[in-house]
């Protein structure tokens, strides 16, 4: 009974690993950082380069 625990806790553990290596090199994932959100990907340079020169005009 124990070896049956112990072999599903091995297994959840190893499905656990499986699954956070495929998130990392899934194709899908397009947002140049594991948590995948698109965050990273929404910002707009030309906005901030403006904001920039604004501040620096002031």
């Amino acid at each position: 009974m124990e070896n049956i625990i112990i072999a599903l806790i091995f297994l959840a553990a190893i499905a656990y690993l499986v699954r956070l290596v495929w998130n990392n090199f899934n194709p899908k994932n397009t947002a140049g950082c594991s948590k995948g959100c698109g965050s990273c990907a929404a910002f707009d340079a030309d906005k901030i380069m403006a904001q920039m020169e604004n501040h620096k005009s002031i």
